[in-house]
């Protein structure tokens, strides 16, 4: 019950933060404009960054909370709680004095804007550190709730906060100053706000105890877990990340605010990856452990099928009629139409990053940190001159097909070195038969007779309304060519019914 639970609640806190984070960006962009607007994109770069000096340290908080719960010995995580949570208080500060210090060199010789002053550029930047370190501690009060397994409170305040945050903002720039400064002032009050709250939650789950002092030794116990999961989040942030960082370099704010909103719309299909990936991984780890190999495979096999059944065809219909949505969403088609090509060449990449969560879930299901960091350590390689070179010739568009590009190529990497160790003999059954056929299906349905509908003149939400009986038509057909799925499907319903 818990599990369905949990569930229930990371697809609420998904769904609610993707709706609520496309729901205000029309509003930013009325209020601030494109080069605004862009800001915030590179703050959303900067923040998931500085997420390289977390060290691992918030998934470990995670795993230490759940096997202390299971033991029944909570004292012991609320000592490492504790411990962490002066680590983190301590970072923030220096994180804040670091951004601080630097945003004038930023304003002068990183962020190129045509009509937005260095010195607002700079002040910008510092209030950018004050939301970082104010958010900082989120993510270490968040583990130890998902860790002791109670993400609806954990989701609870997130969409709360989430809601305050953007609607908050919303009016502040309607209502008090619609300046980039007044937007990131909001956000550093709402965030530290959020922090306490935050670990009110987490002291209140693990229970409070008197006269806890910083345990150095709870730090060196955890220490080669932690510092496994930082090697691979460190390369993952930086592969995430990469592109954004090259390309607010190389491009002018406005087209980079223009990468930045694409980036915000291929986000809206983690609200399916991110919460598959938290009950996958954990089942997976279960079958490892007890040694159920057929099981595992069967898991590994028909969630992909049953996910991408899912994922590619949604992907393949934005894709398609990117500047169809992007018109109803932002009610501006001149951004639509010169954002439509970026926006459709980076839901094509992260569809095709989703594809891969299911081997980097096996992959830390039988703890092989370093097969990760192995492979993106290759397709760092491999992004950064692929995204110079395109984005230089091509402008954003080139940055987003530099994306598309390394997605695919991750994909074919990253099945051969995953099933070369794991699960030996089905790396290419998976990759045709549960990527395959959803992939190609997507693509013959949803993608051909799509552009051929996009090519109308029909009016903009009758295309929709087409595109989106494409998606599930193609959905069934995809069920109906995987035996295995209808037969789960049919166990469902039965257990439903008693």
């Amino acid at each position: 019950m818990r599990l369905s639970h949990n569930l229930l609640a990371g697809l609420a806190n998904s769904i609610w933060l993707a709706l609520i984070g496309l729901a205000v960006v029309p509003l930013y962009l009325k209020y601030l404009g494109i080069e605004a607007y862009g800001l915030i994109g590179f703050f959303a770069t900067t923040q998931a960054l500085l997420q390289l000096l977390d060290m691992g340290l918030a998934p470990t908080i995670n795993r230490e909370v759940a096997r202390c719960s299971a033991s029944g010995n909570l004292k012991e995580a609320g000592k490492l709680l504790h411990s962490l949570a002066i680590v983190y208080w301590i970072m923030a500060g220096i994180i804040a004095l670091i951004v601080i210090a630097l945003a004038p060199l930023i304003a002068q010789y990183w962020i190129q804007s045509k009509t937005i002053t260095p010195e607002t550029i700079s002040h910008a930047v510092m209030l950018m550190g004050l939301v970082v370190a104010s958010r900082w501690p989120i993510g270490l009060y968040q583990g130890a709730l998902m860790g002791a397994q109670r993400l609806t409170v954990s989701s609870s305040v997130s969409i709360t906060m989430a809601t305050v945050g953007n609607l908050g903002a919303v009016a502040v720039l309607a209502f008090v100053s619609p300046t980039i400064e007044a937007f990131f002032i909001w956000q550093a009050g709402v965030g530290l706000v959020y922090a306490f709250i935050m670990r009110e939650a987490a002291w209140w789950v693990i229970g409070r105890t008197k006269h806890i002092q910083f345990d150095i030794s709870a730090l060196k116990r955890i220490w080669r877990f932690s510092a496994g999961m930082s090697g691979v989040a460190v390369s993952g942030i930086i592969l995430m990340q990469l592109d954004k960082v090259l390309l607010s370099r190389i491009l002018s704010l406005e087209d980079f605010g223009r990468y930045a909103l694409a980036g915000v719309v291929s986000s809206g299909l983690y609200v399916l990856l991110t919460p598959t990936f938290n009950v996958i991984y954990p089942r997976l780890s279960a079958l490892v452990v007890t040694g159920n190999t057929e099981k595992l495979v069967d898991l590994y096999r028909t969630g992909t099928r049953l996910f991408l059944a899912v994922l590619f065809p949604i992907a393949t219909f934005a894709a398609v009629f990117a500047e169809e949505l992007l018109t109803l969403w932002t009610g501006n088609p001149i951004l639509a139409k010169n954002s439509a090509p970026i926006v459709s060449l980076f839901l094509i990449g992260t569809a095709l990053n989703g594809a891969m969560h299911f081997p980097y879930a096996l992959q830390l299901a039988y703890g092989m940190t370093r097969l990760p960091l192995i492979i993106n350590a290759i397709l760092i390689i491999i992004m950064t001159p692929t995204t110079i070179i395109l984005a230089v010739r091509f402008g954003a568009v080139g940055g987003a097909a530099a994306w598309a590009l390394l997605n695919s190529i991750y994909l074919l990497i990253g099945t051969l070195l995953t099933h070369r160790s794991l699960l030996k003999g089905i790396g290419l059954k998976w990759l045709l038969a549960d990527v395959g056929v959803p992939l190609f299906l997507s693509i013959l349905l949803v993608g051909a007779a799509g552009v051929e509908i996009h090519n109308t003149t029909y009016p903009n939400y009758m295309k929709l309304l087409m595109g989106s009986g494409l998606t599930l038509f193609t959905f069934f057909i995809i069920a109906l060519t995987s035996p295995r799925l209808i037969l789960i499907v049919q166990n469902s319903f039965t257990s439903a019914k008693k």
